[in-house]
């Protein structure tokens, strides 16, 4: 026999509830609720359920602002009233108010319960099923676009990574309702970057800023992130981050300005910011600084938490590392200097294969260990691609442009 599939009863008769327990405990995993308040005790508890099957009248909270509680929580579950007061304009109430699955009239005939259990179960499977589904092809979908962008330009995907849990941070402290949109947007920030040089996103981490037409291309790139994110179900919030990521606090030409711009795109602007400073050589404090006394750039709050959380990154250990124990996901703390003084990479900078690769081959010697952020863990599924394969697109990257 396979697994029973979960039903809640609620009413305000004890021995209603009862009954129903003792009729349908061989077919289904019965519990029963006495009353609303109890109800969502339960659905708490012991939810999700299949079908909830509820009384109309009840003391305290009746069954339809049960059932928009119900909604809220578990929007997936089939709903099912099963009430005395069977005319019209209850059951139109139910429908367009609790957008019930199923409305029945006391006393109700064992098969058409049976038969409204029946279908509301199919209803919850099929509703489950869909969004495993989407949820399934979404990551599939954000692995392909973070592994692309590893691939064509490594640089960039590492501007993201270095941001990535400081503006976390940032939305939380914020108590944002969708976080997970304004991570998702920082891990897609780049996305733009996989139509444009590497080179270009070289000078900006060396340099701080670019100038000309590499300064026009640049800004082109959140427009081009968002504009391929933009015709994915579920991602239109997550791409209209993206597209705003660059834009001043106060507004700068047409489009929104001031609360108006996305509060993740807000947080990014910030973060990106920052990071731009340091990774050209601007220590901390400079950095905050010099950010301050741009008029109109930031939001307050965003420059605010920034100086609070600024140099802590939550996911990382600070730790030491040679050359030989590198590994992908870390963060430099320092500088990675040629005998020359010339630097092979700079602090900031996020450790892939290829990376360890290029500096062994310049013969770097580092005789005391390098200072490293070290993850603590790691996100499956947003992660670097093969590292063997980004190794050797480096090679012949390398090989064409000395050619």
């Amino acid at each position: 026999m396979g697994v029973k599939h979960k039903i809640l009863f609620v009413d305000d008769d004890a021995e209603l509830v009862a009954a129903f327990r003792r009729k349908l405990r061989r077919k289904y995993a019965v519990d029963t609720a006495v009353g609303p308040l109890r109800a969502l005790e339960a659905v708490t508890e012991g939810g999700p359920y299949a079908v909830v099957v509820s009384d109309l009248r009840m003391p305290g909270l009746d069954g339809l602002e049960f059932f928009g509680r119900l909604r809220q929580v578990c929007p997936d579950t089939a709903r099912v009233m099963l009430t005395g007061y069977a005319d019209l304009a209850t059951a139109t109430e139910a429908v367009n108010v609790g957008q019930v699955f199923r409305f029945l009239s006391k006393p109700c005939p064992e098969e058409v319960l049976d038969e409204a259990l029946a279908a509301g179960v199919a209803h919850y499977q099929q509703a489950t099923a869909e969004r495993d589904f989407l949820k399934g092809a979404l990551r599939g979908i954000i692995k392909l676009l973070t592994d692309l962008l590893a691939l064509q330009n490594a640089e960039a995907m590492g501007r993201a990574a270095r941001v990535r849990k400081l503006v976390t941070d940032m939305a939380r402290c914020l108590e944002a309702p969708d976080v997970w949109r304004i991570e998702l947007a920082v891990t897609l920030s780049q996305l733009g970057a996989v139509v444009m040089p590497e080179s270009m996103f070289v000078a900006l981490r060396a340099e701080g800023a670019l100038s000309g037409d590499r300064a026009a291309l640049f800004a082109r790139h959140p427009g081009i992130g968002a504009d391929l994110l933009a015709n994915i179900p579920k991602l239109h919030e997550v791409a209209d981050i993206i597209r705003h990521q660059e834009r001043a606090f106060a507004g700068d030409g047409d489009g929104p300005r001031g609360a108006a711009i996305p509060l993740g795109a807000r947080l990014l602007k910030a973060a990106l910011d920052y990071d731009r400073l340091l990774t050209s050589g601007v220590g901390r404090d400079e950095a905050l600084a010099a950010m301050a006394g741009r008029d109109g750039v930031y939001d307050p709050k965003a420059l605010e938490l920034l100086g609070m959380l600024a140099g802590s990154r939550e996911g990382y250990l600070r730790a030491e590392a040679t050359l030989s124990t590198l590994t992908t996901g870390m963060i430099l703390e320092q500088d990675i200097c040629l005998g020359t003084g010339e630097k092979a990479a700079v602090a900031g900078q996020v450790v892939d294969a290829g990376l360890v690769e290029r500096l062994r081959g310049l013969g770097v010697c580092c005789p005391e260990p390098l200072k490293v952020l070290a993850p603590t863990n790691e996100e499956p599924g947003l992660g670097f691609v093969d590292p063997e394969l980004l190794a050797l697109l480096r090679r012949v990257r390398g090989a064409a442009g000395g050619a």
